[in-house]
């Protein structure tokens, strides 16, 4: 990046804060690695801290810096790890990696990182953080609240950063409210927010999708338009005197009075099964297609066969598709390849990652979880079973399945297929996208007038009104492609243990030798038994090494079982004399053992 390298040589340096607008899967994960490795470098600061919106995000942070091909590439040596918020967050690496939760958790523990070591603050998806209080609101609902409580933990942290970085593919908010950190023009009569490009300290980067499809950095999409017809009943319950309403197509309606009620209806009812088996069965379609091109056996698993991801309108319907999904799978392959990852799932962050990270499961349902920053480029399928029509929220969604997957082949034969409903505001959506992008210079197709309603109202995953659905079906797909010219992809290479994984890994091995020895010296009667001795010998080793295996670094974890792959911890319980918790361990030691009784024995 030219101007982090204008930075490293002293050439820009007032520039404080860059704003890198990136279209969403243009790859903005890079730019902190190429930022931290020349500034670091450079001596303008020390470490890089990395705050992302949702925990799912932390190792795909941490594992951008392992990625064995930027590292060679770049030629830098830099490591963050994923941290919580412990006491040395950054554990002797090059920084850390935390969430907004985290920071707003525990603010004083990252603003004393930030004035303590001069820091590269990297906040991704910036668009999170509004300006604290919405004008002319008396009251906050939960989703406000938090954010709000997200941009007072974190503008301290951001005003003690030597330098910024502002990640987003979305520099706008859906609710009109600044951003927090970024510079705006004096607010205008009848007019939003503008962002003030042109501020002192302040570096724009841009790459839109259109530059993005140029250098085939993402792949071309393919629409499956789906229409449909739904009825429901007026007034939120089935009775004799509710009116029914309906059959209304979803494709020809108007927005104001049908085309909520009957999506709302349609996602929840025969219509989303219908859309849903599209989408299943394209997905089965490309993986059996690719394993023939790879010579796979039946069942072997293999990367690079492409998935599907479900976007569900609510919790309730993420768990019914999740049903419907599985229904049409043997049982035991249905529970393996079709997973769910909402917020009320428990196991969610491990379906996420295991979705990401593994051949199977190969179906993920979610319903905001997985939209926006999900780096899994093997989604090949989106059914895109959402209410949702923000433009912003569309675009992170599209951008699910335009990464490029190294493991799929050659990236003419690769593209993104998204399953939607063809109601008016999908299709004005549609309609931008390939005006720009470029698609216009082609000859154009009839659309339908839906297509062209000018209507921006903002829909929320809620009952439009209080309606019963009752039925649904879909009716027509159409399919519409969108392609620009393409070349070959570059396979890369497998990426390497992440710093967090070592460690833990590095802690369960420790855990293991201590409770390795105790069983040994118990056995041969070296110690008395009783007393949970695993305890004890935590504790000896915590005085010999004089830290705690939670709060080590690396390189300590290592030379720790380095230590007791040479040494007993039972030559070394004289360390808990004097420790009142451990008086019954130090009286046993210091009495016969092993007793007459045994020893005769």
């Amino acid at each position: 990046m030219a101007l982090v390298d204008a930075m490293a040589r002293g050439e820009a340096a007032h520039i404080q804060k860059i704003l890198a607008a990136v279209t969403p899967g243009g790859g903005k994960s890079l730019l902190p690695v190429i930022a931290a490795q020349s500034l670091i470098a450079a001596g303008l600061v020390e470490r890089v801290v990395w705050v992302v919106p949702r925990d799912s995000l932390r190792l795909q942070a941490e594992e951008a810096f392992a990625d064995p091909l930027w590292r060679s590439v770049f030629g830098h040596a830099l490591s963050v790890r994923a941290a919580d918020n412990e006491r040395d967050p950054a554990r002797g690496l090059s920084g850390y990696i935390t969430t907004y939760q985290a920071v707003a958790a525990a603010p004083a523990l990252h603003l004393a990182e930030a004035k303590a070591h001069r820091t590269l603050l990297v906040i991704d998806e910036v668009h999170h953080l509004p300006v604290p209080g919405r004008p002319g609101a008396e009251t906050a609902d939960a989703e406000d609240a938090e954010a709000g409580a997200w941009s007072r933990a974190m503008l301290p942290v951001m005003e003690a950063a030597a330098i910024s970085l502002y990640l987003s593919g979305t520099l706008e908010r859906a609710d009109g409210r600044r951003i927090l950190g970024l510079p705006y023009h004096p607010a205008a009569p009848g007019r939003g927010p503008e962002l003030n490009l042109e501020a002192p300290g302040l570096a724009v980067i841009g790459y839109s999708r259109t530059q993005a499809l140029s250098e085939r950095a993402v792949l071309p999409v393919t629409f499956g338009a789906i229409d449909g017809e739904a009825s429901w009943l007026e007034g939120g319950r089935i009775s004799g005197d509710a009116p029914r309403v309906g059959p209304h197509r979803l494709g020809a309606g108007s927005v104001r009075v049908t085309t909520r009620p009957a999506l709302f209806t349609a996602l929840r009812t025969g219509f989303a099964r219908d859309l849903l088996s599209e989408a299943f069965f394209a997905t089965k379609r490309l993986r059996a297609r690719r394993r023939a091109e790879h010579r796979l056996a039946p069942g072997e698993p293999a990367r690079g066969l492409g998935k599907l991801l479900v976007v569900a309108p609510d919790q309730a319907s993420a768990r019914a598709y999740l049903t419907t999904l599985r229904g049409w799978m043997p049982a035991g392959q249905g529970e393996r390849d079709v997973r769910l990852a909402t917020s009320g799932q428990g196991d969610a962050h491990a379906a996420l990652a295991a979705f990401r990270l593994t051949p199977e499961p190969a179906v993920l349902v979610t319903v905001a979880m997985a939209y926006e920053g999900l780096d899994a480029p093997e989604v090949a399928v989106v059914a895109a079973l959402t209410h949702i029509r923000s433009r912003p929220w569309l675009e992170q969604m599209l951008a699910r399945a335009t990464r490029v997957d190294p493991h799929a082949g050659a990236y003419d034969t690769q593209q993104a297929l998204i399953f939607h409903p063809d109601d008016p505001l999908f299709a004005r959506f549609r309609l931008e996208l390939e005006t720009e992008q470029g698609s216009a210079a082609r000859p154009r197709r009839e659309r339908p007038a839906s297509a062209l309603v000018p209507e921006r109202t903002p829909w929320r995953d809620e009952d439009p009104g209080g309606i019963t659905p009752l039925e649904s079906n879909a009716i027509g797909l159409r399919y519409a492609l969108l392609r620009p010219r393409l070349v070959e992809a570059v396979p890369t290479a497998p990426a390497p243990e992440l710093p967090s994984i070592t460690e833990r890994t590095l802690r369960q091995r420790l855990a293991a030798a201590v409770a390795a020895q105790a069983v040994e010296d118990e056995a041969s009667l070296r110690v008395p038994r009783g007393g949970n001795l695993a305890h004890r010998y935590n504790a000896v080793l915590k005085r010999v090494l004089g830290k705690g295996r939670a709060t080590m670094t690396l390189p300590e974890l290592e030379a720790a079982l380095s230590w007791l792959e040479r040494n007993r911890l039972s030559d070394h319980l004289d360390r808990l004399d004097g420790d009142a918790r451990y008086a019954w361990s130090a009286r046993q030691r210091r009495g016969p053992w092993p007793p007459a009784r045994a020893a005769g024995r």
